[in-house]
């Protein structure tokens, strides 16, 4: 009975552990996968990635977790120190060597880093369950151990999208974490301090506070190391950045020049953005026979709002956007409330923060006009919104005289893309579809897709509304394309259980990085 008291704190202890250790270990897998897909695109390929050599590296770990005959106690502290030290320093270092890398070599630096963590990982399991017979028999063992592990992994899953990936940050989690596994480390090597030799005490203690300072001043300098890599990558002054749970925002300012850049995509620049929205609202706007009933799809900045609103006829205009944050930007920044004239606060508007192909599913309302003014396909979870699922849908919520249209990518620079963006739209049985392009300075030669189920006299177009850019003889140019943008045939559909435009959209961009 005393013996069992006596070895009742060792117990709780080596839980608490088992739960530090599981927790720890996906936070890593999570924070690598989402940097990955932030840098290099397809979520899809890099989760899996990522989620294969971790599990295969931790089924190596494991094996090699035999040939560790004595002093397990110790090799189990050394692996923690380990893991923290390579855990906590891995966004840090992929942030880094993202500046210096792309393509192929900043994908092994992924890979390599995931499965140097998958393999410490692997150790632990084996190790603690091997630590811990001396307490238990060797069912409850495995109970204890692997149910532990699975809640901590639980509670990981839980914890980085809704707290620590708004609210802290990848590069900022990845130090917290890893000072976490050296802390687990240290506190377990006090507590068991009489189970290990004065030599190995102290050259654990000088590796744990080692490495713990060296945490602290990463965190001390990590707002500074985060600006001086945000300002390698943006060329103009930063007046506003954020890590909402959906995506980085980055506001930008060079003299007069506002931009705003989503996970380092540029959304727009204030000085040409006015070319890209009045091509994408006026067209369908004036095409459409009636107007009053509008919906919005992404565009959350409000520029787009803006051109629909100097319609009189429009009574209400609803505006879809998955991130609450880009709202809040619009409505609340004094440069993007200028740019779009204070459009989010117009009486007719009426603001949702949901995923696109959702709020098409549920509502039941019929739009005369629909606009997507989505990101590029750069993800599996973008491009699912340019499939003919998709296009279908926003069809079955359009009146019977209703006009779809959809910004589709740089003509010239992923011209597959856009082509397959256009056929997949014909795919979706509108009955006329009329694809143009307009030259945007900061984007380049820029594609739209407009579609109805009668035919428009794009022909005939006349400027009613003020407009910078489009007049009758601009908007007759836009629908013609040169030899060398023509559709180029043989082009796969986008659908949503095989997102062809996804491919075709890295591929194209792909060449022209290289």
């Amino acid at each position: 009975m005393t013996n069992d008291m006596q070895a009742q704190p060792e117990r709780i202890i080596f839980m608490l552990t088992i739960f530090i250790a599981g927790l720890c270990s996906i936070i890593y897998e999570l924070l690598i996968s989402t940097t990955s897909s932030y840098f290099m695109g397809d979520s899809i390929k890099q989760f899996s990635l990522v989620i294969g050599i971790y599990m295969a590296a931790m089924g190596l770990g494991s094996y090699l977790s035999k040939f560790i005959t004595k002093d397990l106690l110790e090799y189990f502290i050394k692996i923690e120190v380990l893991l923290g030290l390579i855990g906590g320093s891995s966004i840090p270092l992929l942030y880094f060597a993202f500046g210096k890398l792309s393509g192929t070599p900043y994908q092994f630096v992924i890979l390599s880093l995931t499965f140097l963590i998958g393999v410490l990982t692997g150790f632990e399991i084996p190790l603690l369950v091997r630590i811990l017979k001396t307490h238990f028999p060797l069912k409850s063992n495995l109970a204890y151990v692997l149910g532990l592990d699975y809640i901590g992994a639980l509670m990981a899953t839980l914890l980085f999208p809704f707290l620590l990936l708004p609210f802290v940050g990848t590069f900022k989690t990845s130090i917290i974490f890893g000072a976490a596994n050296i802390f687990l480390g240290v506190f377990i090597y006090h507590y068991f301090t009489k189970k290990l030799t004065l030599k190995r005490k102290t050259n654990l203690e000088w590796i744990a506070v080692g490495c713990i300072l060296y945490f602290i001043l990463m965190w001390t300098f990590s707002n500074k190391m985060l600006s001086n890599w945000e300002d390698q990558f943006y060329k103009h002054t930063i007046i506003h950045s954020e890590q909402s749970p959906y995506q980085k925002l980055v506001l930008t300012k060079n003299k007069s020049d506002i931009s705003l850049y989503l996970n380092r995509i540029i959304q727009f620049s204030s000085r040409d953005e006015y070319r890209y929205h009045e091509s994408l609202a006026q067209l369908p706007m004036h095409f459409a026979p009636y107007k009053k009933n509008i919906l919005i799809l992404g565009g959350g900045e409000g520029l787009l709002a803006r051109e629909v609103l100097k319609h009189p006829q429009v009574e209400k205009l609803t505006i879809v956007d998955l991130d609450p944050a880009v709202f809040k930007l619009a409505k609340e920044n004094p440069y993007v409330k200028a740019i779009n004239e204070n459009a989010l606060f117009d009486k007719k508007v009426n603001l949702v923060s949901e995923d696109a192909l959702v709020f098409l599913k549920n509502t039941e309302e019929k739009f005369d006009i629909i606009l997507s003014d989505l990101p590029d396909p750069s993800n599996e979870s973008i491009a699912r919104l340019y499939s003919t699922h998709f296009f279908k849908m926003a069809q079955s919520r359009l009146t019977a005289y209703g006009i779809f249209a959809t910004q589709a990518t740089s003509v010239f620079h992923s011209k597959n893309a856009f082509w397959c963006i256009h056929n997949s739209i014909q795919a979706s049985h509108f009955k006329h579809v009329y694809p143009y392009h307009a030259y945007v300075p900061s984007f380049g030669d820029w594609g739209f897709v407009m579609a109805a189920n009668y035919p428009l006299e794009i022909e005939h177009f006349e400027q009613k509304v003020p407009c910078r850019y489009l007049d009758s003889t601009t908007a007759n140019t836009l629908f013609y394309f040169e030899q060398d943008l023509v559709d180029p045939s043989g082009l796969k559909i986008n659908h949503l259980d095989r997102l062809a435009l996804l491919d075709y959209y890295l591929k194209d961009w792909e060449r022209w990085r290289r």
